[in-house]
């Protein structure tokens, strides 16, 4: 009798073992990977706001990320991981063991999302404003702002107050460096200005920049609205210093700049040709009326052409001309004589 009470007891232990190890096992598979092979099909999920664990861990096996929810449950209740899981959205995909996903979601690596968006140069703040409204990134707040700029702005950037806000319409125009940029996460118009504007800073702060400026004669407002007539009127870099040359000699005598891209920025749209009507249109950015610079940039300036405005070539040349080829280059004239000759090539370039 004792020796079958053994037996049956050794039987019990021993089917007691093989259940443990079964449910081990089973465990185990649990927390393996869904499929090993779909490390690149990344799904963005959602924790929400004070979710508990058996919530994610529906959430996560409704979009195919474990095998099973109370594997999930049982895993983190005895680690003891079961209250420190971080609201938000998480990129995770099926080729994840459960051991990762939830060291993802309890570090609170949440998934920000890049967006790159690029800016080219001589686009001016509306053209800046559109753009970004194309990627669902700014709306009539960043025009405001570039308006009339934030205290947080202003401050950040104090040249800016050097502005006479009453001739421009936008305060920022020519200040939001063009270039390509990355941002991620949550993000507003502001900071979008700032990122925008701390790429200017980078490049107006570099030494030989701020020794140049300490130089001249003009104020950093006065060289970028110099170097957005350059950017707009330029259409090949190596052109753009001898641009600026020709427009620092017309300034010594006091001889009207002739841009038409001033008055095209009045006109808000870039015309070919401008007519003779176009060229008296009252403002105090016609410099086909008005003398010396404009109030302020009519574009976004480039690196090149704000160099160019810094450091001009020194030329003898007062008047320059579109060629109407195919090599994006002007003609470039001392005298209005034969500026005027250099006009009747270029349109002999037209026919």
């Amino acid at each position: 009798m004792f020796k079958r009470i053994l037996i049956i007891l050794a039987l019990m232990v021993v089917l007691a073992i093989a259940v443990v190890y079964a449910l081990n096992s089973y465990y185990q598979q649990m927390l393996q990977p869904v499929d090993t092979a779909a490390e690149d099909e990344y799904k963005v999920i959602e924790i929400p706001s004070g979710a508990g664990t058996e919530t994610i861990a529906s959430i996560l096996y409704e979009e195919g990320l474990i095998q099973n929810e109370l594997a999930f449950r049982f895993y983190a209740r005895i680690n003891e991981l079961d209250r420190g899981f971080i609201a938000g959205q998480y990129m995770l995909n099926p080729a994840m063991e459960l051991e990762e996903i939830v060291a993802l979601v309890q570090g609170g690596e949440v998934y920000r999302e890049t967006i790159w968006f690029t800016i080219p140069e001589g686009f001016t703040v509306e053209e800046i404003a559109a753009r970004l409204a194309e990627e669902n990134l700014a709306e009539e707040e960043f025009l405001r702002l570039a308006r009339s700029p934030s205290e947080n702005i202003l401050s950040s950037f104090p040249y800016l107050r050097e502005i006479d806000s009453t001739k421009v319409e936008y305060l920022l125009e020519g200040y939001l460096f063009p270039d390509t940029y990355e941002i991620s996460g949550e993000f507003d118009e502001e900071e979008i200005i700032v990122m925008m504007m701390q790429r200017l800073d980078q490049i107006i702060s570099s030494p030989d920049f701020v020794a140049a400026l300490g130089e001249r004669e003009y104020s950093l407002h006065e060289i970028l609205t110099l170097a957005s007539i350059v950017e707009r009127e330029g259409r090949v870099d190596h052109e753009r210093a001898l641009i600026a040359g020709v427009f620092y000699n017309r300034l010594r005598i006091s001889q009207p700049l002739e841009s038409c891209a001033t008055v095209q920025y009045v006109l808000g749209e870039t015309k070919e040709f401008l007519t003779a009507a176009d060229t008296m249109i009252p403002s105090l950015y016609n410099t086909y009326l008005h003398e010396g610079l404009p109030p302020g940039p009519i574009a976004a300036p480039g690196e090149t052409s704000i160099r160019a405005a810094l450091f001009p070539e020194e030329t003898d040349y007062f008047y320059f001309n579109y060629k109407y080829d195919d090599t994006g280059e002007h003609y470039f004239s001392r005298t209005l004589q034969e500026h005027n000759e250099n006009v009747r090539k270029a349109e002999q370039n037209l026919d």
